[in-house]
């Protein structure tokens, strides 16, 4: 007895720390939150952020060891570090001299670039990390799945596995790259745009299958090192979502400044790979056959929206047969109430700040907010040299809808400042309404149209007239000038400087 009395203490507090230790267990196990959001790319981060911001207790489920889905580590963020890197050497190599500045023995290291490109995504990484610590937002990696509408398992790349209790839940898993059927990737010699952004050397031989917006940014970077590349594209023209004009200027410089070559209308058969060879077939629009040579073939023929593994016929939801799009309706909910789903995994473009857009419109939703987004508002962008940007309608559309409008543009080759930067090539279309002048399209091809854009879409938010732009006084000598004057040109044809 007088041992027993001795020992009771020592396991009266052992048995409160195994009590308290089953009382955390169960804790996180079963956590209760305002909203849980699937994935964190930039919708998902986004969105999650606003939650916070707005009072909402809330987490993120992300089955990586990184924050920012495709867009921060194998997408928008690695890809245009790539391109500024090789485009500062392929003007090293070609336009320094004209500058007067001379260089020699200039070559390509490209152990360092892809070393840049990765410290540049750790940076954003970390920063989304630092976002969610800031605003107090719970992160759990995993793949989370749904139990039933308000529970989330979240399963551990080691099997084990917790629960989430959630009010709501923001559905943001993204996309992945589209496969062809008749065409195996084998992430070596026929690859992704993921495999892409970290070939170890400068290859002589690429073909790229697809001439939208990253087989022509990815071709772009590799075409700028000296990579001689070929592009396959079924469609008549290349990034043909965007007005025709662009298309046609864009293909016009690619081949000139870097000589890319484009097999227009080709619809692609197959590819094998021998050794370090790989061979594309594909008919021409005559139906014939030919084929292409490379030591790369980079697939980019769009993407998927990535929808596997959520769980979701488990509340009642079921995703379009083609696409693996999920359905919601205007306030972006699902059919499952308090269940809501955004960016890539939903229909409509899948670009970055359009994911944004709606991870902020979903989370003051929820919120009890009456946010807007209006989709004809939501720009389009290529980060190739030219960059090309576009917004609101294209004049096919137009025609087609049966619009009556007006187009004024005007060329860089007659931009003061353009001249001075030797960045001459594209134009500026501004399309306005015939009667009433209101701007209903903005399309660019130029330096610096990627950041250009967002005064166009600005303007059209607060529905401008083309004479509205015209009269208002742009900085001299910059490239924003040539969207003034082709709103003069749009107004009464009276541009000054054509």
């Amino acid at each position: 007895m007088a041992m027993i009395a001795r020992l009771l203490p020592n396991l009266l507090s052992a048995f409160r720390l195994f009590s308290l230790h089953l009382a955390n267990q169960n804790s996180q196990k079963n956590m209760q939150y305002d909203v849980v959001v699937i994935g964190s790319g930039p919708g998902g981060y986004v969105g999650a952020i606003r939650c916070a911001q707005l009072g909402l207790k809330t987490a993120v489920v992300e089955k990586y060891k990184t924050f920012g889905g495709t867009c921060l580590n194998v997408g928008c963020i690695p890809s245009k570090a790539l391109l500024d890197s090789s485009e500062h050497f392929h003007n090293a190599a070609h336009t320094f001299t004209t500058h007067g500045i001379n260089l020699k023995d200039l070559k390509v290291d490209m152990k360092q670039m892809i070393a840049r490109k990765d410290d540049v995504v750790a940076q954003n990484t970390a920063g989304i990390t630092y976002l969610f610590k800031k605003n107090k937002i719970d992160s759990f990696e995993g793949v989370g799945s749904f139990v039933d509408k308000n529970t989330i398992l979240v399963t551990k790349a080691d099997g084990t596995t917790e629960t989430l209790s959630a009010k709501n839940v923001i559905i943001a898993t993204g996309s992945k790259p589209t496969a062809l059927p008749f065409l195996p990737i084998d992430k070596k010699r026929i690859i992704t745009s993921t495999e892409a952004l970290n070939i170890k050397e400068v290859p002589k031989t690429m073909v790229v299958i697809g001439g939208g917006v990253i087989g022509l940014e990815l071709g772009s970077v590799y075409a700028r090192l000296g990579t001689k590349v070929s592009v396959v594209e079924f469609l008549p023209s290349i990034i043909g979502t965007m007005d025709a004009g662009l298309g046609k200027e864009l293909q016009r410089v690619l081949k000139k400044t870097l000589g890319m070559e484009f097999y227009m209308g080709h619809k692609v058969t197959g590819a094998t790979t021998k050794g370090k060879t790989v061979t594309v077939t594909a008919d021409t629009p005559k139906g014939e056959s030919i084929s292409l040579e490379a030591d790369y073939c980079i697939v980019a023929v769009g993407r998927t929206a990535y929808s596997e593994g959520l769980g979701l016929d488990k509340i009642g939801i079921t995703v379009e047969e083609r696409g693996k799009k999920i359905p919601v309706n205007e306030h972006l909910e699902t059919s499952v109430k308090g269940v809501y789903a955004i960016g890539d995994v939903i229909t409509g473009a899948m670009l970055a700040h359009k994911a944004e857009d709606e991870g902020t419109y979903v989370a003051e939703t929820i919120a009890g907010q009456k946010p807007h987004i209006n989709y004809n508002l939501i720009p389009g962008v290529v980060y190739t040299w030219p960059e090309v940007a576009s917004v609101g309608l294209t004049e096919e559309q137009l025609k087609e809808k049966g619009i009556k409008y007006k187009a004024g543009s005007f060329p860089f080759k007659a931009s003061g400042r353009a001249k001075a930067s030797m960045d001459t090539d594209g134009f500026i279309k501004v399309l306005a309404d015939a009667a009433t002048d209101e701007v209903l399209g903005v399309h660019m091809i130029g330096p610096r149209a990627a950041d250009m854009i967002a005064e166009a879409v600005i303007a059209m938010e607060f529905r401008a007239s083309a004479e509205d732009i015209a009269r208002t006084c742009h900085a001299h000598p910059t490239y924003t000038e040539a969207l003034k004057e082709a709103a003069l040109a749009a107004t009464d044809n009276r541009a000054i400087h054509i």
